[in-house]
């Protein structure tokens, strides 16, 4: 299981501060949680998180080793906001079975469970995740989720964490400009595997690049491909690559 680190920011300003930063609409906390990303004004990937409402300050549950760095671009953005930022000390439960009191459903698909947050060590049920992931094509931070990502190529829309109504925030402008004025020619997208290649393996198509070779599980992946040069004959390593239907 990946270590999370949960983050509370408290203060007046706290909903309008992050309502102008991150891709999803923070009207939604008041329903459960919000899964969104903090993006470069490029429109470039720096964090995926999930925030949660808590009395009047909101969780921000985000992968251990993006914690810091997050903390640190958000306090720069602060300037003289009412928002504070720091640790809760709390730690994350999630599983697919019964789900405890306070327990949330992970809004990124039905399948992907739910999260609860408390003092309790962190844990899980021992779900098998990159299953569920690969199943549903859904990235992971630091796996197919890096700094040279696009949201909408990693798949954002479907796992309702960006929304296209919601105003102004960082990267909107080439978020929106993706969504409304071009087609998308690279992308996440799910992949039969047959034989066997490391995560991150390059995939090839005639001796042509054609992307790279991400989670795998069950004889299937998660893949970033060219879509133009997706097909049947793609190979990574000892690998043969199928585009799924």
């Amino acid at each position: 299981m990946p270590n999370r680190r949960i983050l509370r920011l408290s203060g007046s300003d706290t909903d309008s501060f992050l309502q102008g930063l991150v891709t999803n609409d923070l009207s939604a906390l008041d329903n459960g949680l919000v899964y969104a990303a903090l993006l470069t004004p490029q429109g470039k990937y720096l964090a995926d998180f999930f925030l949660k409402r808590d009395e009047d300050s909101v969780l921000l549950d985000v992968a251990e080793e993006l914690a810091d760095g997050l903390a640190k671009r958000l306090g720069m953005y602060k300037l003289r906001a009412n928002v504070s930022i720091e640790n809760s000390g709390l730690n994350l439960r999630r599983g697919t079975g019964p789900a405890p009191e306070g327990a949330l459903p992970d809004p990124r698909h039905p399948d992907m469970g739910w999260r609860s947050y408390s003092t309790a060590p962190e844990s899980d049920d021992g779900t098998d995740w990159d299953a569920i992931r690969v199943r549903h094509c859904i990235p992971e931070t630091g796996i197919e989720l890096t700094p040279d990502s696009y949201i909408l190529e990693a798949g954002f829309e479907a796992l309702n964490g960006v929304d296209f109504k919601k105003g102004c925030y960082v990267g909107q402008e080439v978020t929106a400009r993706m969504k409304h004025k071009t087609e998308l020619r690279k992308g996440l997208r799910s992949v039969s595997v047959s034989g066997s290649a490391a995560v991150g393996t390059p995939i090839t198509s005639g001796g042509k690049p054609v992307g790279t070779l991400f989670t795998q599980s069950g004889g299937r992946g998660i893949a970033y491909l060219r879509l133009d040069r997706a097909g049947d004959d793609m190979q990574a390593e000892d690998a043969t690559i199928r585009l799924d239907a």
